[in-house]
């Protein structure tokens, strides 16, 4: 598509057809739910109703049949407080998430739209004191246009169009999903093993682990040796941006056994990220923070990339052990103890070693095609949701209202 903006604006125009357009609160035209606090007794895997709390991802399943039917979430807890999600399948939505319910003014997907380029500003309200929150009260002044308010049908006509156009640019997001969905199914099918092949072990039989150090706020630097903390995972790598620093000078604790060297896997052990994985690749060495762990495979038992592999598809498990609720916290002890993972002809510990590196070097693959940054169609993606970004203010800059002249003025 190789409109301009000015053509753009011409369109909307066109779409108006000098129709009004009325800026009103969301909590007049939609009810902000917040949803119901589930236990971990009574999520179930059975791939029922997905739960969805403190991030986009499912915390678990939930069978009850008087589920949510809502397709617009917001996340009100924790790292990811501000945070628009979308589903077009039914879903249950935890304490720790928003359901809008929308009402006939609202396409559902264009509510999501006009939501995500608020974003930003639902973001910066999150009060951030303790757990960080987003109130509902936040969410239901929220301005948005109402195209033809007067007419539903026509409203909803306008809507639907420029939803018709926005998903246009995502179509190729589609596509990198669906690549996900086969690395995952290829994933599930190369760690199943026929009987007498494999023995589930725990984690502590073949893998050592590290809890991170408590470094304190207070002595934060803007250079120096970089801290990883839960917000630097991202649920498949170890990102540094907005990394904090500590000069070593500060503290009198020996450091060497927080390192984190290029290869390392790290676990977020708390917070809205609970459970999710990153994999080191940077060169420069860093510490681990408290409240992330640091596996430490045993090099007779265990492949460091099948352990990451393994543990890419049981980050809802490691979740639902920590306890779920507004703050899950994951026990280190539990993690080594409860948690089973796959192990090859474990008799046989060449053989083992060998068919892990096997399974890995096959799902490294496929995950550098699927996941790659600096090529194919990941970076396609990163040049459309530019063009995505840039359109959708073009798309949804509706005309607001002059203010009103005081009398006398």
């Amino acid at each position: 598509m190789n409109t301009d903006g000015h053509e753009l604006n011409s369109f909307l125009r066109k779409l108006l057809d000098g129709a009004e357009v009325e800026w009103k609160a969301l909590g007049e035209v939609a009810n902000v739910l917040r949803g119901k606090r589930l236990t971990k007794k009574e999520l179930s895997d059975d791939n029922s109703f997905p739960v969805y709390h403190g991030g986009l991802d499912p915390m678990g399943f939930y069978h009850e049949s008087n589920r949510s039917a809502k397709t617009v979430m917001l996340i009100n807890v924790g790292a990811s407080a501000g945070t628009v999600g979308f589903s077009d399948k039914e879903f249950w939505s935890s304490d720790g998430c928003f359901a809008i319910d929308y009402s006939d003014l609202l396409n559902s997907k264009f509510l999501y739209y006009l939501l995500i380029g608020h974003q930003q500003l639902l973001r910066s309200r999150v009060r951030v004191a303790g757990i960080p929150t987003l109130d509902s009260i936040v969410v239901e002044k929220l301005q948005i246009p109402i195209p033809c308010p007067e007419d539903p049908k026509r409203s909803l006509e306008i809507q639907s169009e420029i939803v018709r156009i926005l998903d246009t640019f995502t179509e190729l997001t589609t596509e990198l999903t669906n690549r996900k969905k086969q690395y995952n199914h290829y994933r599930d099918q190369l760690l199943s093993f026929e009987d007498g092949e494999v023995e589930w072990k725990t984690l502590g039989e073949v893998c050592g682990f590290k809890n991170g150090f408590a470094f304190k706020s207070s002595l934060f630097r803007d250079i120096g040796c970089p801290i990883i903390r839960i917000t630097n995972i991202d649920g498949k790598n170890v990102t540094l941006n907005d990394v904090k620093y500590f000069d070593s000078s500060d503290y009198k604790e020996e450091m060497n056994s927080f390192i984190v060297d290029s290869g390392d896997i790290l676990v977020a052990m708390s917070g809205a990220t609970t459970g999710k994985i990153g994999f080191y690749s940077e060169k420069r060495v860093a510490y681990i923070n408290q409240r992330v762990g640091k596996f430490i495979p045993k090099p007779k038992s265990l492949n460091n990339r099948y352990l990451y592999h393994n543990l890419l598809s049981r980050s809802q498990e490691m979740l639902i052990m920590a306890g779920g609720g507004a703050q899950p916290n994951l026990s280190s002890n539990a993690l080594m103890d409860k948690l089973r993972i796959p192990i090859p002809y474990p008799k046989d510990p060449e053989r083992s070693l060998a068919a892990q590196a096997r399974i890995a070097a096959i799902l490294d693959k496929f995950d550098t095609m699927t996941h790659s940054i600096s090529e194919g169609l990941p970076r396609e993606i990163e040049l459309r949701q530019k063009q995505y970004e840039y359109y959708r203010n073009l798309l949804l800059n509706f005309p607001k209202p002059k203010p009103q002249t005081e009398v006398g003025t």
